[in-house]
């Protein structure tokens, strides 16, 4: 098996073309693509959320390294084998009714899909019924919901509602975050868990689906 340091260094850095090229180096030396993967890209992801958790790295590495770490993929991914790529568990995700921000959520979904979660995106400004449709869509394990303004936190204990009223709530983790969102608030409206940033709600998610 080859090491993946240099690969790691080239994802962290965000240098996309070195990390191309060590993952080319490591399918031409007959590299299996999950270890690729498991040994070379994610715990580049890992160290990154590690470092942002730090205040270390800042959104714009950390955006850098995600995009590096998929564009790696993509160059494993016709090497896959089936049932080769194992989902740590599947995350909907989306900003809350009346809030169009969605730099964190996509920084989220980015660390997420990096560690090994399959995201479904359901974009921002989604009201609690179109949350409750897609639930019963894609059945997710965990439901993320992001908030930028205070003035569109409420939307999230109303989703929650939405989501009991369908029957729905016992059968998902959910997950808030967003600037004005707390730990407080997340347990006064009984969301599961709350992170606030991108690099500790890979490790929240871990947590609520009890993986390593």
């Amino acid at each position: 098996m080859s090491d993946y340091k240099a690969l790691q260094e080239a994802v962290l850095k965000g240098d996309i073309k070195t990390a191309l090229e060590q993952t080319q180096k490591a399918i031409d030396a007959k590299d299996v693509a999950r270890d690729v993967l498991d040994n070379g890209l994610i715990p580049a992801m890992d160290e990154m959320g590690d470092r942002f958790a730090k205040g270390v790295a800042f959104v714009p590495q950390m955006l850098r390294a995600a995009k590096t770490m998929q564009e790696c993929v993509k160059l494993l991914q016709p090497l896959f084998a089936e049932g080769d790529i194992t989902s740590k568990g599947k995350v909907l995700i989306g900003t809350v009714k009346g809030d169009l921000h969605d730099i964190g959520k996509n920084l989220v979904a980015m660390m997420l899909e990096g560690a090994g979660f399959t995201i479904v995106d359901i974009g921002v400004d989604v009201s609690p019924d179109k949350f409750v449709e897609k639930v019963k869509e894609t059945n997710p394990d965990i439901v993320g919901m992001s908030a930028l303004l205070s003035t569109t936190m409420p939307a999230m204990p109303e989703t929650i509602e939405a989501l009991k009223t369908a029957g729905l709530r016992d059968n998902i983790k959910i997950m808030i975050g967003g600037a004005p969102v707390t730990e407080k608030y997340a347990t006064q409206i009984e969301a599961d868990s709350y992170a606030s940033d991108a690099g500790s709600a890979v490790a929240k998610a871990k947590e609520l689906l009890g993986i390593s």
